[in-house]
């Protein structure tokens, strides 16, 4: 028999989308409680303190720049951890970035340190800030740009070797109508973590000129991962001359599946075209001019027979795999998470006969807990964990080995993706930014 109680709790569950009822299960760490901060809900017995807020002046006299993004935490000199972190903006809205609204901070910058000035009017306002936190006093010690002058600085990735990829999600040039540029961009530059000034920005062209989103390294073999934001988008990988000196170039490639050529992974015409679960042998083309002054990389890349994907967006390596996600696909459009397994031989002669292998792990129904899943890390604890970027409030997902999903956290106050999700290097702090509020956290507890 249901009691009264069990009847008015059947009656709310029914007032909720299945959405709403799979974001209060109590898989994972519990259920999320309200914040009376009005800022970031989170299980019982975890906390977080704000360490960076866009507009405040930072310790070399420049602001914190807005649309926060991509981020990774790297241990530093005396017990401190660099985080270096991507800024995702365009050069029409001065007010968000290093320089103030009249750019007037930006005379005291080196010239030879800004990418690209926008005839001093229209400077680049992405590019990296990095924070110097102290784990002990839970607070930021120090900020600074680390890389200035790029435009719209997406998610990123940081290597094996203690860089981090700031990666453009943009393809604009000195020929453009509106905005003045002295530089091209769309380009991936590198960010030394353990700099104390800003980088001297240098585009690493090999790595192909398009709308970069995220960058991931297999650290066996420094091979560099890298998706793209656009609808009918590529996988890619760069293949170093020198594995850990990008500088001194590579070979640039883009996934294709083996027999299967232009194959859509998408999902929008035929959901059965990419079946959850099936395992696909991969090969890779070999893409040419990749500097082009043209934004068809990807077009020629699929003539070629490269594999399709809707938006490739976030992008990491654990236990020898890329996990990526695709913020549009899937029949519905809210979703995709895949797996690449890549090959014990990746970029020999023997990787045909030993290819790599991509599968589907999951993709959002209406019914999903994930939406619109975009950045995405490995935990500590080994469940991906997947920032979404969705419409109404966001959350960060966790995905089991077995499929099944929890809420770890949630905005629930702003209309903001959650992105820049990474754990300290010894796993007892997770650092994330809203992004559109403009705040960057630090988050305790009983991992």
């Amino acid at each position: 028999m249901i009691d009264r109680r069990q009847m008015l709790q059947l009656v709310s569950l029914a007032a909720l989308t299945p959405r709403q009822v799979l974001a209060n299960s109590t898989s994972g760490f519990g259920p999320l409680q309200r914040d009376p901060q009005a800022i970031l809900d989170l299980p019982k017995g975890f906390s977080y303190t704000v360490i960076a807020r866009s507009g405040e002046e930072m310790s070399d006299g420049l602001l914190v720049p807005a649309m926060a993004d991509g981020m990774a935490a790297f241990p530093a000199k005396n017990g401190m951890i660099n985080l270096v972190c991507n800024h995702e903006n365009y050069p029409t809205r001065p007010e968000r970035g290093p320089f103030g609204q009249d750019s007037s901070r930006l005379a005291a910058v080196p010239s030879d340190r800004v990418y690209d000035s926008g005839e001093g009017k229209f400077p680049g306002l992405g590019g990296t800030t990095t924070i110097v936190y102290d784990p002990l006093r839970d607070a930021t010690q120090s900020q600074f740009m680390s890389l200035m002058g790029t435009d719209v600085n997406c998610a990123g990735g940081a290597t094996p070797w203690g860089t981090w990829l700031s990666c453009e999600e943009i393809f604009i040039g000195p020929s453009h109508a509106n905005i003045p540029r002295e530089r091209r961009h769309g380009y991936v530059f590198e960010v030394p973590s353990q700099s104390t000034a800003p980088t001297k920005p240098i585009p690493l062209t090999a790595m192909g000129r398009f709308e970069h989103e995220a960058a991931a390294v297999n650290p066996g073999s420094g091979v560099v991962y890298l998706s793209e934001d656009r609808h009918r988008s590529l996988l890619y990988r760069f293949l170093p001359k020198i594995p850990g000196k990008l500088a001194a170039g590579g070979r640039l490639q883009a996934l294709a599946v083996k027999n299967r050529p232009q194959f859509d992974t998408r999902n929008w015409d035929d959901p059965q075209d990419m079946r959850m679960g099936d395992w696909l042998a991969a090969e890779w083309v070999d893409l040419e001019d990749v500097d082009s002054d043209r934004n068809d990389l990807r077009l020629r890349g699929y003539a070629l027979g490269a594999a399709r994907f809707a938006r490739g967006e976030g992008l990491c390596h654990a236990r020898g795999s890329i996990f990526f996600t695709c913020t549009i696909g899937g029949p519905d459009r809210l979703g995709q998470v895949f797996e690449y397994r890549t090959s014990p031989v990746e970029g020999s002669s023997e990787e045909s006969a030993n290819p790599g292998q991509l599968r589907l792990l999951a993709e959002s129904r209406p019914d999903s807990l994930l939406h619109h899943g975009d950045n995405v890390i490995m935990s500590p604890w080994g469940d991906l964990l997947v920032c979404e970027d969705t419409s109404g409030h966001c959350q960060l997902v966790g995905i089991q080995s077995n499929g099944r999903q929890y809420p770890l956290l949630a905005n629930t106050y702003t209309q903001s993706e959650l992105a820049g999700i990474c754990f300290a290097p010894d796993g007892k702090t997770l650092f994330l930014n809203i992004q559109k509020r403009g705040l960057t956290l630090a988050v305790r507890g009983p991992w």
